[in-house]
């Protein structure tokens, strides 16, 4: 089960840091993708680290989040630096055998954590 943790109100141009953690199991194999819905949007692709730490990031997002991994933790982390009011939504982390923006190819999700950006 995945665990997604950090959300949280901030203000436009804060950061945040979320966190996501395998409850009884471990991420070391998996890739870990980051995804988010905001209301009346479909979720979308925000970032993925592979198990060796190759990462990608949606072009919204690049250059302003960056997405690490802890093994000794077993969690994943999304630092998101500089946010805006555009990227509130629910953010939910997932895992799969390897990076892809294709959400079926994801097999565990958590249950989502908030942001919210004020402009």
């Amino acid at each position: 089960r995945l665990v997604e943790s950090g959300g949280g109100l901030v203000q436009s141009g804060g950061s945040l840091r979320l966190s996501c953690a395998a409850s009884g199991g471990t991420l070391e194999h998996a890739a870990v993708g980051w995804f988010r819905q905001a209301p009346g949007n479909q979720r979308e692709g925000v970032s993925c680290i592979t198990d060796s730490e190759t990462t990608y990031y949606g072009n919204s997002v690049r250059g302003r989040f960056t997405v690490s991994r802890d093994y000794a933790a077993n969690t994943v982390s999304l630092q998101m630096n500089g946010l805006k009011p555009e990227d509130t939504a629910v953010y939910y982390c997932a895992t799969s055998w390897d990076c892809s923006w294709n959400q079926a190819e994801y097999d565990s999700w958590g249950q989502g954590t908030q942001v919210t950006v004020s402009s």
